[in-house]
């Protein structure tokens, strides 16, 4: 199957949700990690993105107008070590305790489930990147009802060692706009990624939907230095952060 292309994808969907994006550069030389928020609802696009240390955090933009904080306010990126954890939710905690144990992220997120959103039920997306002596590797989960019966959950891991240069994977929370929204379906699907960090960040913002478009953080890691790692961070309320 041929690489997909990312922009005309999102370009093609008014409503992705929310989406992690992790592969090797067009050069071979850098891990990159791409995560994205969309929102219909007034709370959930009273967000902005915002750098915690080395993470990233979620804030209300407008905190005099956060309505329920439960499921939009979290730590969405968190790093130990080499290792990077991006997710969709607060258990981006439950992987790096986990991490931090000597526990893995299959195991963390066995302990977790979908969003408990009826009627959506929300999928949980989960990546984890280990990058360094020059190679990658990274790991993609989804957690879903079954169908929208909450009385099933299933867990779905993905394993991407030694990734091509140029290549990553893509994986978000719903297929389109809808009520109830409509759960990612399928494998994660297999993009082409070029360019360097500005240009690839620019075309990402710019092909998510300007309506419910929230925020973007992007982040290049070289495989020689991983702390010397790159960060961009756009928002919908504050412009580049």
């Amino acid at each position: 199957m041929e690489r997909e292309n990312l922009f005309e994808k999102l370009k093609a969907n008014s409503y992705p949700g929310r989406g992690i994006v992790l592969g090797r550069s067009g050069d071979g030389e850098k891990a990159v990690i791409a995560y994205f928020i969309m929102g219909r609802s007034s709370n959930s696009r009273n967000r902005i993105f915002a750098e915690e240390g080395t993470g990233l955090r979620t804030e209300a933009f407008d905190a005099s107008k956060l309505e329920d904080p439960s499921l939009i306010i979290y730590a969405p990126v968190r790093v130990l070590g080499n290792r990077t954890i991006v997710t969709n939710g607060d258990q981006t905690d439950t992987v790096y305790e986990s991490l931090q144990r000597g526990g893995s992220f299959e195991e963390a997120l066995r302990t977790r489930e979908f969003e408990p959103d009826a009627p959506n039920y929300t999928p949980r997306i989960s990546g984890l990147v280990t990058a360094g002596k020059g190679a990658c590797s990274y790991t993609l989960s989804i957690l879903k009802s079954n169908y929208g019966d909450p009385g099933q959950c299933l867990r779905f891991f993905y394993e991407y060692e030694a990734p091509a240069a140029g290549e990553g994977h893509f994986i978000h929370t719903y297929m389109g706009d809808g009520n109830p929204l409509p759960g990612f379906e399928g494998e994660p699907e297999r993009v082409a990624l070029e360019g360097g960090i500005d240009d690839f960040s620019q075309k990402l913002w710019e092909v998510l939907n300007p309506e419910n478009r929230v925020s973007l953080f992007v982040r290049y890691i070289p495989l020689s230095d991983p702390e010397a790692f790159e960060t961009r961070i756009i928002n919908r309320h504050t412009g580049k952060a």
